[in-house]
């Protein structure tokens, strides 16, 4: 199997090159392409997963469903579903836009850093038709559905990813998640097609 590569980026968003994954993330890891994806269900609840112990970057914290990275020329929408699938072994329908300008730069204790430019989705779980949630154990520790208000309160936790927080800060104003509005597909970055 091929090295997953990432999508490189000047600071307005448009593509400068590409790079492998694992060899990237490091104390001056260069810009790039990536996204977050809070998968809601018929209940308004959020899926929230715990990424794997063994994950180099930010491993055993609790984050939004899942994360990824657009491979070169990959849009969103497809990136989205596969990570998904791979993630958590489920489909999910009517993906929206929420946060296309998202970007953050984070430090671990180590000294390791993210810096991505993150798009956020929203996806809509709808069982039967997109199946059990099996979560990859290769990527999630683990995984369970959360109200609202219990997403909220993980945000306040240090336990929580750096971009949830960021994420959270932003997405809180807009009220429950079954409410939340679709942003401009035009303001994603260049690099990263719909």
């Amino acid at each position: 199997m091929a090295e997953e590569e990432i999508v490189l980026l000047d600071q307005a968003g448009a593509a400068i090159g590409t790079a492998p994954k694992a060899a990237s993330h490091h104390r001056d890891t260069p810009y790039h392409l990536a996204f977050s994806c809070y998968l809601v269900d018929e209940a308004g609840r959020v899926l929230i997963t715990q990424r794997a112990h063994h994950k180099a970057t930010w491993p055993s914290v609790w984050t939004n469903s899942c994360c990824g990275h657009p491979a070169p020329g990959e849009g969103l929408r497809e990136a989205v579903l596969r990570r998904l699938r791979d993630e958590l072994g489920v489909f999910a329908e009517n993906l929206t836009p929420l946060l296309p300008e998202f970007s953050y730069r984070a430090e671990m204790d180590n000294g390791v850093v993210e810096h991505e430019r993150c798009p956020v989705v929203r996806a809509l779980y709808r069982a039967p038709v997109s199946g059990p949630v099996r979560p990859n154990p290769e990527e999630v520790a683990a995984a369970g559905w959360r109200t609202w208000d219990e997403c909220l309160e993980l945000a306040g936790r240090p336990e929580s990813s750096p971009w949830y927080r960021l994420q959270i800060a932003r997405l809180a104003p807009l009220g429950p998640p079954a409410r939340w509005p679709a942003a401009s597909e035009a303001l994603l970055p260049p690099a990263l097609g719909w």
